[in-house]
């Protein structure tokens, strides 16, 4: 349908997103199980969940003919305040082989066709978001894309069975999907048990998602990732949102285990790194032809080749012409699914700051890493935390005095280092969660309340880390809020060097901790249409389940990109002055490219924050590892500290991008090559 009247057409869509984001959240639906595929008319819901906490629900309808199936869904989310909605239609023959599927999304000023699938005589042609059109052979397939609906990935499954129900199958508009059956599950529904049957399906997000069906392959509840976990529940079964929870961490676990026993192989305690170049992390030169040892994970020896000994029964690694560094750090992470694990330590990050995650998942991933010898990056956790109301994020708030107790109580009892204040905290509760925090040994990091509005405000209720240069750079004006200050106001406002200078002296009084996320703002400058590797060189190596979500961007106008690019720059100068000060400053990607993002921020740092490449990687190393309590056990390559290495190809201290050739790296005390991490984690190897 076109609209001529575009005005009314947005209002139309906005009381109609309305309803999606706030009555579906109540209106209930009935359903029933199809006990054949013709002549059926069901109709069914599912509760959607981000981080455990309700955002909207999908409905969904089921009918057919003698002939044909089409399946309708129409999903309304109310997400940290985005009302939006995603429409879908799927169509079918009644041997359940797919002939076309449409996926819309609906947000208050436009409509964005996500995915467009059609099987004709000649072929199947597909619209996908951001890209151009595709022609494809004709072949059996099932539409899947990472954000499929739960009522369309319902039949997904069903054609998966009457495939035969193993191997792989197909999928448009690019990679196969798998399922493999885990177990029996009994769930209590309203004091009755039900028998449901977990399977793990690979192929739709990145990593495995955890699904159950019930005895008729219905799809009940599912679990996913990406780079946020969400869960989706068949209405009628939310009571059992715990079990489904845990059961998707049982399952991460043993990936993970898997990962583990397939890549760590049998490591020597004691390894020699012999002939390589040292970048100690303190030092503006390499020093050259240089053997180093590790024994039981720590740095034991250090010195030229000629002079250091040997120890017998130690593994000797030939490293003659590479690069050793202290392992990188990611300051902003959202580990959210384990094929994190050897991501990251494929590209030299050795530890990490979960900076909002499901705690189940998050202190069982930690702890499987840190107690049991799981392969991966040390994991600190930061606790997500945020206030009342629908703009609230994830299921732990603080509302309430009382509640902000029990959340600092929550997140120390978990071994949390972190509490993390989100936007919807008020004034008053900031200062308690910072209170509470303090008085349990934890610092206080997060965004700057929208309540309070400056990063000034927020220090003096007691944070000790600010995130995002946006909320970061208020700190240049007093009294200003960011909502007044508008987008991009670093570039609309002349800033003096008073100013400056004035904030840099409170900065340092209060030993305030800066996370950029410098290339956050880098990739959202993109142009319309562009794709990420005009930013990021390295984006098409990632898993294919990322792409939509991160190589595809929607992007701005010639014109808006322009004014944010000139934004982020000028920002990243006043930054670069900050640090040259002594402010402390954090390399973090908030997930922008998984891994990838971490060398861009860095190339961001040097290219427009005046940092020399040394400076550049204490942000990753030495400055985070000392931010967090860290810095006499590691962060730099020197004796008595842990063996946390990234080994690279070329030196980064004569050119930052050098960076990106990490080829292996050391964690507590193991060795590893980055290609086979690489592709364990689906990630394209290095050539």
């Amino acid at each position: 349908m076109i609209y001529k009247n575009k005005s009314k057409h947005k209002m139309k869509q906005a009381g109609y997103l309305l309803k999606l984001g706030v009555l579906l959240l109540v209106t209930g639906c009935s359903t029933s199980t199809p006990s054949k595929w013709e002549n059926i008319n069901e109709e069914g819901a599912f509760l959607v969940y981000r981080r455990q906490s309700l955002i909207g629900k999908e409905t969904y309808s089921i009918t057919s003919t003698k002939d044909s199936i089409i399946v309708k869904s129409l999903q309304g989310e109310n997400e940290r305040g985005r009302i939006t909605g995603v429409e879908a239609e799927l169509h079918l023959d009644i041997n359940l082989n797919p002939s076309s599927y449409r996926n819309r999304r609906i947000t208050k000023n436009d409509t964005i066709v996500n995915l467009e699938v059609k099987k004709t005589a000649d072929g199947i042609s597909v619209w996908e978001k951001n890209r151009d059109f595709v022609k494809k052979e004709n072949i059996d397939f099932f539409p899947v894309h990472s954000n499929i609906p739960a009522g369309v990935e319902m039949m997904l499954y069903q054609y998966y069975f009457k495939q035969g129900g193993t191997g792989s199958i197909p999928t448009i508009p690019r990679g196969e999907i798998t399922m493999n059956f885990i177990q029996k599950d009994t769930v209590q529904i309203k004091g009755e048990k039900v028998p449901l049957k977990r399977y793990v399906v690979e192929g739709i997000n990145w990593g495995g998602r955890t699904i159950w069906v019930d005895e008729a392959n219905n799809l009940v509840a599912l679990v996913k990732a990406n780079t946020q976990i969400r869960e989706y529940i068949k209405e009628g079964y939310e009571e059992a949102k715990p079990f489904f929870v845990q059961g998707n961490v049982e399952e991460e676990m043993a990936a993970l285990s898997k990962f583990t026993k397939d890549l760590k192989g049998t490591q020597a305690k004691i390894k020699a790194f012999v002939g390589g170049n040292i970048v100690d992390g303190l030092s503006n030169t390499a020093k050259e032809d240089m053997t180093l040892i590790i024994t039981d994970g720590t740095i034991s020896k250090i010195g030229k080749r000629s002079e250091v000994e040997i120890p017998e029964g130690a593994e000797v690694i030939d490293v003659k012409g590479k690069t050793l560094i202290p392992g990188l750090w990611d300051m902003h992470a959202h580990s959210n699914q384990v094929d994190w694990a050897p991501a990251y330590l494929a590209g030299g990050v050795t530890t990490i700051r979960d900076n909002g995650n499901e705690l189940e998942f998050a202190t069982s991933f930690r702890d499987a890493i840190a107690k049991e010898g799981a392969i991966g990056p040390d994991i600190l956790l930061a606790g997500m935390t945020d206030g009342a109301g629908i703009q609230g994020n994830g299921v732990v708030r603080a509302r309430t005095v009382e509640e902000a107790k029990k959340v600092a109580d929550l997140y120390f009892s978990n071994g949390y280092k972190q509490i993390k204040i989100y936007s919807s905290v008020s004034s008053e509760l900031t200062k308690v969660l910072a209170e509470e925090g303090h008085k349990r040994g934890m610092s206080i990091t997060g965004h700057v309340p929208k309540e309070i509005g400056n990063a000034r405000g927020a220090i003096d209720a007691g944070m000790d880390m600010l995130s995002h240069r946006s909320r970061i750079l208020t700190v240049l004006f007093p009294g200003k809020t960011i909502k007044e200050l508008g987008s991009y106001y670093i570039n609309k406002n002349d800033i003096s060097q008073k100013q400056i200078d004035e904030a840099i002296a409170y900065l340092l009084k209060h030993k305030t901790v800066l996370d950029p996320t410098i290339a956050l703002d880098v990739a959202r400058a993109m142009t319309k249409g562009s794709v990420l590797e005009t930013i990021e060189p390295f984006s098409d190596r990632i898993a294919y389940e990322l792409f939509e979500g991160k190589r595809f961007r929607t992007g701005l106008s010639a014109k808006i990109a322009e004014t944010a690019k000139a934004d982020y720059i000028k920002a990243m100068g006043i930054l670069g002055q900050f640090y040259k000060a002594g402010v402390p400053i954090v390399a973090g990607t908030d997930n922008i490219v998984p891994v990838f993002g971490l060398y861009l921020e860095l190339e961001t740092y040097q290219k427009y924050g005046g940092m020399t490449p040394l400076e550049a990687i204490k942000t990753a190393t030495i400055i985070p590892a000392t931010a967090m309590g860290l810095g006499d056990k590691t962060g730099t390559l020197e004796i008595g500290k842990e063996g946390d290495i990234a080994i690279l190809d070329k030196n980064p201290l004569e050119d930052i991008s050098n960076i990106r050739t990490v080829s292996a790296v050391v964690t507590n005390g193991n060795y590893y090559k980055s290609n086979p991490l690489w592709k364990a984690a689906d990630f394209k190897p290095a050539e």
